[in-house]
């Protein structure tokens, strides 16, 4: 699990076929990474990988088919920027929402327009997650923990900080980025909850 609080930005650095998937090497920026282990889990754009190598300022992950299929991951080119995060120990602040590192699907920025010292960012969403996402609720967007401001039939807008700005990678992103989507996790099981109603 994940918090969606974004601890560094790196880079796709490396990406080596193997057996039909790939293996992606990232650098590690600023994240604390002393006291990595090999399996550990760390969240690349809001996707749970496992780490399979690594030395002082990189990491490698094996990226499975389905994976590359349905996330940004795939397209991703190297020397991209991505948000990092590693996982979630018992005892740490939740500061943002639980994260799982699943996504649930690939949206785009649509629009970005200035607030005060903020930036108001537009984002598609495919229909099939509108559902799960809700006003003043929590996205995770390329894995950074965000509440939404408004929503409607084709996307959502969200409020983002100039902390947010400098310290994840939307500083340097373009309207019609793809981004790596994760709804709610409450959401998502309130409506399974109801569409089971009557099984019993």
């Amino acid at each position: 699990m994940f918090t969606g609080l974004i601890q560094a930005v790196g880079r796709l650095v490396d990406r080596t076929p193997l057996g039909g998937d790939v293996r992606l090497r990232f650098t590690v920026g600023a994240m604390p990474f002393g006291d990595v282990q090999l399996g550990e889990s760390i969240a690349c754009n809001g996707v749970c990988l496992t780490v399979v190598a690594f030395d002082t300022a990189h990491f490698d992950a094996d990226v499975s088919t389905e994976t590359l299929a349905l996330t940004t991951l795939g397209a991703l080119p190297v020397g991209a920027a991505v948000n990092l995060e590693r996982a979630l120990r018992v005892g740490d602040r939740l500061g943002g929402h639980l994260v799982s590192g699943h996504v649930d699907g690939v949206g785009a920025v649509e629009a970005v327009h200035d607030d005060a010292r903020g930036q108001r960012w537009r984002f598609s969403a495919p229909k099939a997650l509108l559902r799960f996402i809700a006003q003043k609720g929590s996205i995770a967007v390329d894995g950074t923990s965000l509440t939404v401001n408004t929503v409607d039939g084709a996307g959502f807008e969200v409020m983002l900080v100039p902390h947010t700005l400098a310290h994840t990678g939307f500083g340097a992103m373009p309207v019609g980025t793809p981004v790596n989507l994760e709804v709610d996790t409450v959401a998502r099981y309130v409506a399974r909850l109801q569409e089971t109603e009557g099984w019993a």
